[in-house]
């Protein structure tokens, strides 16, 4: 077997050759773990990505995934270092702030604001390095004609012939993102979240912050927006529902200019924000499908599943979905690894969906202000050493895939507020 950080197989008598669609995070970093591990691998890649990508700032438990893939120096070198998040309230009037590195047992303490296409690039590069094929091209897939089971085109299978020799390959994973080309293949069931926001996303100059290097995430008179400081420039997203964007006009940089003008939070950001990229649209959040796995197949990252942006949890469910999936494909890929692979997946984007629903509808601001004043008090003091250890790293993904963590912050959101209105700082 050869040496490396992925040493996951004991075995791989089964499954010895796996075709990857997409070439994102996810699937680059599942291209890496099976490559380092003997597989053959091809990553289908076009090598084209929009301007900007949703998912520029990283929380504290994607570090050490990045320092598997032996990038992280790399990454820090062209990223903003992130000590923290802002949080901004009730009209512009009340700012919360958390420093990863005060968070009782937190393993990593810190965190990147980072260009998305360096990433990415990064990761797919760490792949190659690790002996899969990059092949530039569209893969396609098409029904074998029995039950489930796929192949890949004629076309896509002659161009990954340096990998494959004319040969399908055992196993054919979607990382396509939200294009979901295997869900939209068989018409897999999904769910979708209450919310029915667009965000609206763009690279600006001279944006005031509030704590340097932290993502700030502004509740405003309609949605929220969040300000990531990148390299020369800051990243900018409203999430703001259809109606309310639809007032400003029909285009993206309509809807984005004239929202930002005129939404009173945004009017106390300090500095003169100028917009320097186009307006990039997306509406196809909060959505999980609920199978993830077929007889020669399995959707992974955002072709799984996508909650939301606002607490930066898509990375972090792509590439801790693409380790477990690693896992399952090492034993071979029998049933019961597969459905183990589906139930973890399925259960950290459920944790994720239950912290979001908390966000917009105010009971997580609501119970942090609670805890604030607890806190004051000896009794609550004690309680905090406990719950100090286990909800913050929820938000930072440390314990976003466990069982208690979620359950804890589910439950003191909907049981700790006392006599506290959470209407008061839900997000409209």
């Amino acid at each position: 077997m050869p040496s490396g950080p992925f040493r996951i197989f004991a075995a791989m008598s089964t499954l010895r050759s796996v075709a990857i669609l997409g070439g994102g995070p996810a699937g680059a970093s599942l291209g890496a773990r099976l490559a380092q591990a003997g597989v053959d691998v091809a990553i289908f890649d076009i090598g084209k990505r929009p301007e900007i990508v949703v998912g520029e700032s990283l929380v504290p438990a994607v570090i050490p995934f990045l320092a598997e893939l032996g990038i992280e120096e790399e990454v820090r070198a062209y990223s903003i270092y992130k000590p923290g998040a802002t949080f901004v309230l009730r009209g512009g009037e009340e700012i919360m702030n958390l420093r990863f590195d005060t968070i009782r047992g937190a393993q990593t303490t810190y965190s990147y604001n980072t260009p998305r296409d360096q990433l990415d690039a990064s990761i797919l590069a760490a792949a190659e390095r690790a002996g899969a094929e990059i092949v530039e091209t569209t893969g396609r897939v098409e029904k074998t004609g029995e039950g489930e089971r796929i192949r890949l085109s004629e076309e896509s299978l002659r161009a990954a012939d340096a990998t494959f020799h004319g040969q399908q390959p055992d196993f054919i994973v979607d990382a396509t993102g939200r294009r979901r080309t295997l869900a939209q293949l068989f018409d897999l069931e999904t769910e979708t979240g209450e919310r029915r926001d667009m965000a609206l996303h763009a690279h600006m100059e001279d944006v005031g912050l509030i704590e340097r290097g932290n993502v700030h995430t502004d509740v405003l008179e309609h949605g929220w927006s969040w300000r990531i400081p990148l390299p020369g420039k800051v990243s900018v997203g409203l999430v703001v529902p259809f109606a309310e964007l639809a007032k400003f006009g029909s285009t993206a940089e309509e809807q984005f200019d004239g929202y930002l003008a005129s939404d009173r939070v945004i009017g106390q950001w300090k500095g003169r924000p100028r917009r320097i990229t186009s307006v990039f649209k997306y509406t196809n959040y909060q959505l999980l499908t609920r199978r993830g796995f077929g007889p020669n197949w399995a959707l992974l990252g955002d072709a799984f599943g996508f909650i939301d942006p606002v607490f930066s949890s898509g990375l972090l469910i792509g590439m801790d979905g693409a380790r477990a999936l690693a896992k399952a494909l090492g034993a071979g890929a029998t049933p019961e690894a597969m459905k183990r692979y589906e139930a973890w997946v399925i259960h950290h984007l459920e944790t994720w969906q239950h912290v979001v629903d908390h966000f917009y509808n105010g009971r997580l601001f609501t119970l942090l202000q609670v805890g604030e004043v607890a806190r004051s008090t000896r009794f609550g003091a004690i309680l905090d050493l406990h719950f100090g250890r286990y909800l913050p790293r929820v938000f930072t993904g440390e314990a976003s895939h466990g069982r208690y963590g979620p359950w804890l912050l589910d439950f003191m959101c909907r049981r700790a507020l006392v006599d506290n209105d959470p209407a008061e700082l839900a997000v409209t």
